[in-house]
């Protein structure tokens, strides 16, 4: 096994400089092109750092625990793991990852990984919504993923609450319905629908008030009849047939990919076709319908390994005490925000043009 010595040899440098560079503390410290050529001697010879002799040092285990409600076992949601785990393994931290049901067993949960010596915490949520810090990790540095800090938005603390002010990342909701609407406007839609989420959800408000932003801005007035709320089933194709027949729409805005199948289905039915007659963009850039569905359907991506990414980032920036401008964070689908922003932070999502949509008009 490569060692720190072995590596300082071949590069003319000393361990102490080998040490800074490969822990990720060279910034400010060590030159950019020795740092450079540090890391190219330790990826061509295999170098692996010895995280448990880094433990004795340092006092931190290099393990973060990922608490995980249902995102674990959803596909799509599951790349928030995956982001994480890219980020951490990155920087020399590894994940472990727990599923729980919310309260229930969360504090169970919470324990073990606590027993385990972890060093900070991720809280995700299957859908973007405001979430307690549990008080048991009030001395642990805790990031929310697909979630903002619930006590950020009461008007005086409360005994279950944690310190407030504790850092999550979420896609900007309003964007979504504003950039969805703004795509139908600009392929020359007239009337434009939207079909809503009839659960009780915080995405479900804040994408309809994009869309109602989106047509304020080019002059229309919003008209409640265009807007309806859908669970699924028959009873979801019924309300847009009902939609369709009555208020003959020309677009379609759909709160994710599954809504937007149900225009598919009556569209077929009253002998419209999509891309032509109507125009429809829906949210989540779910492969099995988005890629499926004929034509493919113009979708807004959710940025599940972004928000990973981006929260492990910010989650070991605040264990090591380390300038977040250190990081150097990849090119993905959404841009990442940068890592140097606290409290509520949102990630503008990216529109995936496919074939539902014509072109904007010019």
């Amino acid at each position: 096994m490569t060692t720190m010595k072995e590596i300082s040899q071949i590069a003319g440098v000393s361990i102490s400089t080998v040490s800074l560079v490969l822990n990720n503390r060279d910034s400010g410290r060590i030159k950019p092109r020795i740092a450079a050529k540090i890391r190219k001697i330790a990826k061509e010879r295999g170098y692996t750092p010895n995280l448990m002799a880094r433990g004795l040092r340092t006092s931190q285990t290099h393990i973060l625990g990922f608490l995980s409600e249902e995102v674990a076992t959803t596909p799509y949601a599951g790349l928030m793991i995956l982001g994480a785990q890219d980020a951490a393994s990155q920087y020399g931290y590894v994940i472990m990852t727990v599923s729980t049901d919310g309260i229930s067993n969360e504090e169970a949960e919470i324990s073990a990984l606590q027993r385990y010596g972890v060093d900070g915490f991720f809280i995700a949520k299957m859908s973007n919504r405001h979430a307690t810090v549990p008080e048991s990790l009030k001395n642990y540095h805790t990031i929310l993923v697909n979630a903002s800090d619930a006590a950020l938005y009461a008007d005086t603390p409360t005994d279950n609450h944690a310190p407030s002010g504790r850092t999550g990342i979420a896609p900007d909701e309003v964007s979504i319905g504003y950039d969805a609407t703004k795509r139908l406007i600009d392929a020359g839609c007239h009337k434009i629908a939207y079909i809503g989420c009839e659960e009780p959800m915080l995405a479900e408000g804040l994408r309809l008030e994009g869309y109602k932003k989106a047509l304020a801005e080019a002059g229309r007035e919003f008209n409640p009849a265009l807007a309806i709320q859908v669970h699924r089933n028959d009873e979801a194709l019924q309300k847009v047939r009902t939609l369709m027949n009555d208020e003959h729409p020309d677009g379609f805005f759909c709160f994710n990919d599954a809504r937007a199948w149900y225009v598919y289905d009556t569209a077929a039915r009253m002998g419209l076709t999509i891309g032509e007659d109507i125009h429809v963009v829906g949210v989540d850039n779910h492969r099995v319908l988005a890629e499926t569905l004929s034509p493919q359907l113009s979708t807004i991506e959710l940025p599940h390994y972004e928000m990973g990414y981006w929260a492990a980032c910010k989650l070991i920036s605040l264990i090591e005490h380390k300038n977040p401008d250190s990081f150097t964070l990849p090119e993905t689908t959404a841009a990442l925000p940068p890592l140097s922003c606290d409290g509520n932070v949102s990630i503008h999502c990216s529109l995936i043009e496919k074939n539902s949509v014509k072109k904007a008009q010019q």
